[in-house]
């Protein structure tokens, strides 16, 4: 079966653009919310997230900085699979906006979702939002 694409997006109110790309971009900021640890291979090109004795590793393959980021997962079987960060200013209000785009398998999805707005309410609490 293959995984199928979605899109949430979150409203992060008056959480400034810099702190929220620290967050989607730097491995202090995904160690706070996104996995319990995150580090770095010496080319700082490969990501390690460790969830307890679980870890997965990552490539960036697409960044525009304070923008947007896209992580592909090393071990991945699908090639154009992806999980992908942007960050949106609301023109009318200035609110800054989250938004995730992921991939998963169509029985699968909701829990997906779940997780992510798990993830992101904890991003939420950690910015005091």
């Amino acid at each position: 079966m293959s995984k199928e694409k979605f899109h949430i997006e979150f409203l992060m109110g008056n959480a400034t653009q810099s702190s929220l790309w620290r967050m989607v971009s730097q491995i202090d900021g995904l160690s706070e919310w996104f996995a319990d640890e995150v580090s770095m291979d010496e080319t700082e090109t490969i990501y390690t997230f460790y969830w307890g004795k679980t870890q997965n590793q990552a490539v960036i393959v697409n960044q525009k900085p304070q923008s947007s980021i896209r992580y592909q997962w090393i071990d991945e079987d699908e090639e154009n699979c992806y999980f992908e960060f942007m960050l949106h200013k609301l023109d009318l209000s200035g609110d800054m906006t989250l938004e995730i785009t992921d991939f998963a398998e169509p029985d699968e999805k909701g829990d997906s979702i779940a997780l992510w707005e798990s993830q992101v309410d904890e991003m939420k609490r950690r910015l005091g939002i």
